[in-house]
């Protein structure tokens, strides 16, 4: 048989696919490479011979399971209400299981897999990566093109290395900050890995820009993982591993929400219900974690705003993270909050429902298509005309930084998270500062 028992993908949600091709214009993949394997209901197909036992989880059925981004734009353009999220993140699960894969492949995963996870692991690389770009070393390895004798995979994980300062690396948040005026709600913020370790000016942003608006945060610590990554990778025993510990982490806090401020992390902790259904210690409150659960830009769309906004006199692009816009239906509550901005100009990004490349660790795993959708995007931006590009998720803005840099070698256009231009507005200060 090509899957095992535990979990295969939904016949019945398979059957929802009538084959429309409404997804096609909407799959990353498909406008690449305009294949049929290589589409959303081309995929749904070979999971339905999977099914069948009609076909084998081989090196071609592996393949075309791997090239699929997560993006879920397809969810959004189905007018069948097609799952593909779960049949995706399924028949992953399987693939990890059964699929063929290379020495250096499984290797290269579990490098990434021992090492973004871990918070404390990543300040160690993060630390060995201002040694490298402290002493020069990056510029002269750029520079040389000593990069081009490192596989593609490498030179992928080098190319959105971002900037780092000790400083920031080392930038801890306190455990709980008081609400400003009368107190409106409690919170609880997710930290995140990524987040904590490269862009702690994001969760700093954000616990400021909550207190401002009467709201107590709670950030519980030391924080795990919430498993996002190995969720969208197959990953499921090591999911459902970080996910409990999480949920104990948060499920002691008496809080009103739980504050996602990266779109990937957010998308999983809402669906924990769904990844913890067999766990019978942990369903119920795995559901209620998720209903809990809130992307930032929802919450601030739904507190009628108390602290005042300052002028920001900026021209930006925004650009829609797949894990906010597709996976989380949240697309109209990041517009809602900028345009409260005073002098804040938003323009659209062209093909803004396409993704960037992200998608997660594809960027690492599959740098040629990733880098071919990254710089299709930022051309896009480009033509935008802007002064920086917003975002809610912090793989788009290494991804947009990275891809940017070389559609335009030299120019230098400001990435920044949708929460630190709020929280400029509120202090009224130059953003960054």
């Amino acid at each position: 048989m090509a899957f095992d028992t535990h979990h295969p993908p939904s016949s019945a949600q398979v059957a929802d696919c009538v084959h429309c091709g409404f997804c096609l214009p909407a799959c990353p993949t498909y406008a690449l490479w305009g294949k049929e394997a290589d589409s959303p209901r081309g995929r749904i197909y070979l999971m339905r011979l999977g099914l069948e036992d009609r076909t084998p989880i081989n090196e071609s059925f592996t393949r075309h399971i791997d090239t699929c981004l997560g993006c879920m734009a397809c969810v959004s353009a189905c007018p069948s209400g097609v799952q593909y999220d779960e049949l995706i993140e399924a028949t992953r699960a399987q693939v990890e299981r059964h699929g063929p894969r290379s020495v250096s492949d499984r290797l290269f995963r579990q490098l990434i897999f021992s090492l973004f996870p871990y918070p404390r692991r990543l300040r160690i690389a993060a630390l060995a990566l201002w040694v490298y770009q402290r002493l020069g070393l990056q510029r002269l390895a750029r520079a040389t093109g000593l990069l081009n004798l490192l596989p593609a995979r490498v030179r992928a994980l080098e190319s959105v290395a971002p900037p780092v300062t000790l400083s920031s690396t080392f930038t801890e948040l306190p455990n709980r900050i008081e609400a400003q005026g009368e107190r409106r709600a409690t919170v609880a913020l997710l930290r995140g890995c990524v987040q904590h370790t490269f862009f702690p000016e994001v969760n700093l942003a954000t616990a400021r820009v909550l207190a401002a608006e009467g709201c107590e945060v709670v950030i519980p610590q030391p924080q795990g993982c919430c498993g996002a990554l190995m969720v969208h990778a197959g990953l499921e025993d090591q999911a459902i591993g970080m996910a409990k510990r999480l949920i104990d982490t948060f499920d002691r806090l008496e809080v009103d929400t739980i504050v996602a401020n990266a779109a990937g992390c957010g998308s999983t902790l809402k669906e924990y219900g769904h990844l913890l259904r067999d766990e019978p210690l942990y369903a119920a409150k795995a559901r209620a974690l998720g209903a809990k659960c809130k992307d930032i830009s929802e919450v601030l769309a739904d507190l009628p705003p108390r602290a005042t906004r300052h002028p920001v006199p900026l021209t930006v692009a925004y650009h829609d993270a797949c894990h906010l816009q597709h996976a989380q239906g949240v697309s109209a509550q990041p517009r809602q909050v900028l345009a409260a901005i005073p002098q804040l100009e938003v323009r659209e990004i062209p093909e803004g429902e396409l993704c960037c490349g992200s998608a997660g660790i594809y960027n690492l795993v599959e740098p040629e298509a990733a880098q071919e959708l990254g710089k299709r995007k930022a051309r896009h931006v480009i033509s935008a005309d802007v002064q920086a590009v917003v975002s809610g998720n912090p793989g788009c803005m290494l991804q947009l930084q990275s891809n940017l840099a070389q559609v335009e070698p030299g120019a230098s256009m400001p990435m920044l998270h949708l929460i630190e231009l709020v929280d400029a507005s509120i202090r009224n200060s130059p953003i960054g500062h």
